[in-house]
């Protein structure tokens, strides 16, 4: 997979992603990260990438001509434009998977006041990560990354993520490693049974209470596994 990001702040992605799981997915050329800077895409002689909004009020809104630009030169057949704003599709892990699949995908970072609506009719797909607003795009954006890229075919071994949260309509079930007491905390007997039908019973049912405890709605097939 390829992935474009376009963002007014590149140092925001310094290193994020030179760690762990996707600098091996990186190394292992099962995905490739290019940043490009909104501005260096602006045809005006001081780079100027936004302005003030017809109507009045506050703040500023991004313009058209460097996003169409960018997007013109980076997109392919096989492309898939996605916008990220808090007005998009409510994130969820179903949407992870399905995006994991694509060839290419072409992210833009809002900022500031927001961006210009005609910006919308050269996306696919308008995204935020949840209900509340942060000061761009570029943290959710590192968000979809991570939650995309863990699930391309090859990045993780599939039964690591087959039964989390999320992936079905229940959250996954709590884990245990050594010691078996610590400060008084033991580990539950059936896990140290060795009875595997009595363990995956016992985690279902721990998922059933956690799910239903922490998020109900996933149970009334309104939650985030959708």
């Amino acid at each position: 997979m390829k992935i474009d990001v376009l963002t007014l702040f590149k140092d925001m992605f310094n290193n994020i992603f030179s760690e762990s799981i996707i600098k091996r997915a990186i190394d292992n050329n099962l995905v490739e990260i290019n940043i490009h800077n909104i501005r260096d895409y602006s045809k005006d002689p001081h780079k100027k990438v936004d302005d003030t909004p017809y109507g009045g009020g506050p703040g500023m809104v991004l313009m058209c001509q460097p996003i169409f630009d960018a997007v013109k030169s980076l997109r392919t057949s096989n492309s898939k434009v996605i916008l990220l704003t808090p007005s998009g599709t409510l994130y969820k892990q179903s949407l992870a998977l399905d995006l994991s699949h694509e060839e290419h995908l072409i992210i833009i970072c809002g900022h500031y006041e927001g961006f210009d609506e005609r910006i919308k009719s050269i996306c696919d797909m308008e995204i935020s990560i949840g209900d509340y607003v942060l000061t761009g795009g570029e943290i959710p954006c590192m968000v979809l990354i991570d939650s995309i890229t863990r699930l391309i075919d090859g990045v993780i071994k599939k039964e690591s993520y087959q039964n989390e949260s999320f992936t079905t309509n229940l959250l996954d079930y709590p884990t245990y490693t050594k010691p078996r007491v610590y400060e008084d905390l033991e580990v539950p007997e059936v896990l140290v049974s060795g009875d595997h039908e009595k363990i995956n019973k016992w985690r279902y049912e721990q998922q059933l209470k956690l799910t239903e405890k922490n998020r109900p709605d996933l149970l009334k097939g309104d939650g985030s596994c959708e």
